[in-house]
């Protein structure tokens, strides 16, 4: 019942967590457009039925039942057409454009309709003297600065977290003290990596080591690390060492011999070398059968932007490759293949992954709450950069049409040409709706996967 309760903790605390990022990402919004005078009507947290709205002032606030995102309305999102003309479907059937009084004019189909009801819909939210304070009628970097301000929040609060979490918890590291024996010696590359009553005793076990041991030094040599010890060992195999250990308070002194035995060749990072095939790299070396602790290292303040830059190259990496990856993730859905631990999850795998993280006794609370802090930086560095995707209805694709309607009202300026005016973004609604409708098909996917396949991270 205990571990119920505190999974289900974990799950709360990551969707609260979650719908403060979100809302924090709004505010990044708000601020912005109510500084530049934008009439902003509402500031919703979530989509669909509203479950608890107040309004203030000119603004509603409220919060809705799906937890999947958020939004303020601003008046006037898109220009109104040009004057003088009609709507008429252009023959890719993706924009409409405009064509003068008296020319023939074609039935609008049902992308034209679309796009029609965009630029009426941003009309009707435009009261009577009110057109001044449209969103489209502010300069092009007051616009930008109002998009860019949700992804700037999700920004900042990762760096607040990342520096909360490595430099007031630290990061995962391995100490001197034993943390696992092993009972048997078994090579890298069996296919049995259980022990038998008949396997060869490993060294670490036979000479009496435990786990909680704290290893003092080899044969005379102070050790400081776990890679110091481990290259001690490595290169000493058959030659019997003198193990100084501090246990229960009290140093032991034992004598063990490492075999000869076969072992993957690791990399700086801890993961498996391949040659050229794909085949994992071995080696013979020194054997004892011992794993570190793990244990929290407080990292210095310098190390909170690379921490934040390698998540940022993480997840562009992922954006990157993402067709491949929901390709992967549909086989692992549908069919025997394995979730890749490191893929894309939705809300519901998070929170999993959270209920996890707090229902594992073997885990100590600092290193819990450290796990947490880590999963909602992640998430927020994920919002930031997913928000910076250039396509509406995401914040990056406005920012692409201010950046377009700048460049060629500079253009205009440059050829001495007439101000071509805002640019149609109206136009976009059928490229926009057809966005919704694959992140839809997306998250849909990925909460499947995560129900019927969930990714564990703890075995």
């Amino acid at each position: 019942m205990e571990t119920v309760l505190l999974y289900l903790l974990g799950v709360v605390i990551v969707v609260i967590g979650l719908a403060l990022s979100i809302g924090l990402h709004e505010i990044g919004h708000l601020l912005p457009a109510k500084a530049v005078g934008v009439k902003v009507t509402h500031y919703m947290i979530g989509f669909g039925p509203t479950l608890w709205s107040r309004r203030k002032g000119e603004t509603e606030y409220g919060v809705k039942a799906i937890p999947l995102g958020g939004y303020i309305s601003m008046i006037g999102m898109f220009p109104p057409a040009k004057k003088g003309g009609k709507v008429q479907v252009s023959s890719t059937g993706f924009f409409n454009q405009l064509v003068q009084e008296g020319a023939p004019e074609k039935k609008p189909n049902a992308l034209a309709t679309l796009v029609d009801d965009a630029r009426q819909s941003s009309a009707d939210t435009i009261g009577e003297g009110e057109d001044h304070r449209a969103f489209y009628r502010l300069p092009v970097w007051k616009r930008i600065i109002i998009m860019l301000g949700g992804p700037t929040m999700n920004l900042l609060i990762a760096l607040v977290l990342f520096a909360v979490l490595l430099m007031g918890f630290g990061t995962a590291q391995a100490s001197t003290t034993v943390g696992s024996v092993s009972a048997c010696v078994l090579p890298a590359t069996s296919a049995r990596q259980s022990c038998e009553a008949s396997d060869e005793k490993a060294p670490g076990a036979a000479a009496g080591l435990k786990p909680g041991d704290r290893l003092i030094s080899i044969n005379g040599t102070a050790i400081d690390s776990w890679a110091q010890s481990t290259d001690l060992i490595r290169n000493s195999p058959g030659i019997p060492l003198t193990l100084v250990v501090e246990r229960d308070g009290a140093k032991q002194t034992l004598t063990i011999t490492p075999k000869l035995t076969e072992r993957y060749v690791m990399d700086a990072a801890g993961k498996v070398e391949k040659d050229q095939s794909g085949k994992a790299l071995t080696q013979e070396v020194g054997f004892v059968g011992i794993g570190p602790a793990g244990e929290l290292v407080q990292q210095p303040a310098t190390a909170v932007l690379p921490a934040v830059g390698d998540n940022i190259g993480a997840v562009v990496h992922m954006i990157a490759n993402l067709p491949q990856r929901m390709v992967d993730i549909a086989n692992a859905a549908f069919g025997p293949g394995e979730r890749d631990p490191n893929g894309p999850i939705s809300v519901v795998g998070v929170g999993r992954v959270a209920g996890e993280i707090a229902s594992i006794d073997s885990i100590p609370v600092n290193s819990k709450i450290a796990s947490m802090l880590g999963l909602l930086a992640s998430l927020n560095i994920a919002l930031f950069v997913f928000n910076l995707i250039p396509l509406m209805p995401l914040d990056g694709g406005h920012v692409a049409g201010a950046l377009w309607e700048g460049l060629r009202r500079w253009i205009a300026r440059l050829f001495k040409r007439p101000d071509p005016g805002p640019v149609d973004t109206a136009r976009l609604m059928p490229l926009t709706f057809a966005v919704v409708i694959v992140l839809g098909g997306m998250s849909l996917l990925l909460i499947y996967a995560d129900i019927v396949k969930p990714i564990s991270l703890f075995g």
